[in-house]
């Protein structure tokens, strides 16, 4: 797990960094109605991490196999309105909880990371894996971030 931390830190700064410097205008813009812009990009990368943040944690006592729950993506963006939310707002949230995500991955152990999880598919995996599939998931939305809108 020290190297899917050392890239999701990584990942973390770059993220901060173009968010940052990224003109509001271009953040903001859309390029059709049902494409997000990259602010709200970053509300799904929001919604992502508090999803995340609560199985990371929830595994840990309940029973297992762990059942992952879905989550409606699309509605969460559209019900938390971050299209008009302020970016800064946004931003410090994002780094907080990831900040949270990173203190939590760093407490497991081999044991821990074996926990067992039940996927939407049905298909059997472990917490291991679902850690290094967050820090991948947010690696595809950055890129998405630097190079286009959803």
């Amino acid at each position: 797990m020290k190297e899917t931390i050392l890239k999701f830190s990584q990942l973390l700064s770059k993220g901060k960094e173009y968010i940052e410097n990224s003109p509001i205008e271009e953040f903001t813009k859309k390029e059709r109605l049902e494409k997000w812009s990259k602010q709200e990009i970053l509300g799904h990368l929001i919604d992502s991490a508090v999803n995340n943040l609560q199985r990371f944690t929830e595994i840990q006592f309940e029973e297992k196999p762990y059942v992952i729950r879905k989550y409606n993506q699309d509605e969460l963006v559209k019900v938390n309105d971050y299209q008009n939310a302020n970016r800064t707002e946004l931003l410090h949230f994002w780094m907080s909880i990831n900040y949270r995500i990173i203190a939590i991955m760093k407490l497991q152990t081999e044991a821990t990371l074996g926990y067992k999880i039940v996927l939407g598919d049905h298909e059997i995996s472990d917490l291991k894996f679902l850690m290094q599939d967050y820090v991948a998931h947010l690696e595809h939305h950055l890129q998405q971030l630097t190079i286009q809108s959803k």
